[in-house]
């Protein structure tokens, strides 16, 4: 059955509803921060283990989230299912760990035998919860208060803006990690390799074809187009007599030099200063090169500045790797 119009309306301002009590909410975590967020951020970085993060429920759910999102930023962390903790899991927290535990109550008994295990060991524990005063924020050692806010739902009963926090929170704990250690986008690939995300990260030395064509400037022109068809890039560069490149020889230079093609030298019919790159730089970047200048090859060049060519990528092996 297709729902009216009014309807339609009317869940729409539903969701405006929802965002703008979870939006207020955001606000007033924000305003709240202050000693406890920076105490667990400091207590983070001096572990020498992992981070586990525990909760139960909902709260779970956002702690496996939590944990993702260290892990993937440079922070080692893994999630403990309370429950499981209880019946042997508690062996995986170590006391070289610090312990973020998750309860917008505060009273969670499921959490209670892991909260003992981090005080029995002296394992750090930073404990969020929406109750002041409940056990979980008395026993931990870093506690982190969520402002009182409503829940979207409209009862009080449906976790939603109290869940939304947690994960903003989450969030702005690996976003203050990472900038303390200055992690970078190469960084983030290193555990992203794969999908979209990996391709937009990908090197330009991860993609580029380490035997590029080359000439030197000496060499008679029918050596070059020798060269020039048996890699079949389209392109041969050429180099002076201390290898770096000087230059290219396109599709569009043989052109130009048609009449008495062969009896020139490549030295006399490169184009000089070609568009080149540096391998470390990123693969999307070199896209954006070509694209700009309408050219499909970049003579990737070697870093300590000796303009001695490395290799050479073309815009279909970044097309290949998803780079688009």
């Amino acid at each position: 059955m297709t729902s009216s119009t009014t309807e339609r309306a009317n869940w729409a301002a539903t969701a405006r509803r929802v965002i703008g009590i979870e939006a207020q909410a955001l606000n007033l975590l924000a305003e709240s921060l202050g000693e406890g967020f920076g105490a667990a951020v400091d207590v983070i970085l001096r572990a020498q283990g992992r981070v586990v993060v525990s909760g139960m429920g909902k709260s779970g759910h956002v702690g496996r989230k939590i944990a993702a999102t260290l892990a993937s930023t440079g922070t080692p962390a893994q999630f403990v299912h309370p429950a499981e903790a209880s019946h042997g899991d508690l062996g995986m927290v170590t006391a070289q760990d610090v312990a973020l535990v998750l309860s917008n109550s505060g009273e969670t008994p499921e959490l209670s035998d892991i909260v003992a295990h981090t005080r029995r060991f002296g394992i750090p524990l930073i404990g969020v919860a929406g109750r002041a005063g409940s056990t979980l924020l008395r026993q931990a050692d870093v506690a982190i208060l969520l402002p009182a806010a409503p829940e979207a739902c409209g009862t009080g009963v449906v976790p939603t803006t109290s869940t939304t926090m947690t994960i903003a929170l989450g969030d702005a704990l690996a976003v203050a990690l990472m900038e303390h250690r200055a992690f970078t986008p190469e960084h983030f690939r290193t555990f992203h390799p794969g999908g979209k995300l990996g391709a937009r990260l990908a090197t330009v030395a991860s993609l580029m074809h380490a035997s590029p064509p080359l000439v030197a400037e000496t060499a008679p022109m029918a050596d070059a187009l020798l060269v020039m068809t048996q890699k079949g890039f389209g392109v041969v560069g050429v180099t002076d007599a201390g290898g770096r490149l000087g230059g290219i020889i396109t599709d569009g230079d043989l052109r130009r030099h048609m009449e008495g093609l062969l009896a020139h030298r490549a030295g006399e019919v490169m184009t000089r200063a070609p568009q080149t790159i540096n391998p470390g730089a990123l693969a999307e970047q070199a896209v954006a090169l070509m694209n700009a200048r309408k050219i499909t090859c970049l003579f990737v060049l070697d870093p300590a500045g000796d303009g001695c060519p490395l290799g050479i990528l073309h815009i279909h092996d970044c097309l290949r790797a998803g780079v688009a």
